[in-house]
């Protein structure tokens, strides 16, 4: 709602847009490297790196998923207190 009257801003969405790919990328880069850390430790038939890399891509996607919802709950509350 601040943003709507002081009018677009272009480095506040970008700073926005940052945040959302932090929130992803994040823990996939940390599933991917704690996979590749037990795949050198404890070498087996598996492999751990795309199996936590891909849980933790799911991880961010349910964060960022979670973050949006939050963010929509708010911008609904501001338009019911204007309206």
């Amino acid at each position: 709602m601040k943003a709507r009257q002081m009018g677009p801003h272009v480095w506040s969405g970008l700073g926005l847009l940052g945040l959302f790919g932090w929130s992803v990328c994040l823990p996939t880069l940390l599933g991917a490297w704690l996979g590749h850390w037990l795949d050198q430790r404890h070498p087996g038939t598996h492999g751990w790196t795309l199996a936590l890399l891909v849980a933790g891509l799911c991880i961010g996607c349910i964060n960022a998923g979670h973050w949006i919802s939050k963010e929509q709950q708010v911008i609904r509350r501001g338009q019911e207190d204007e309206g």
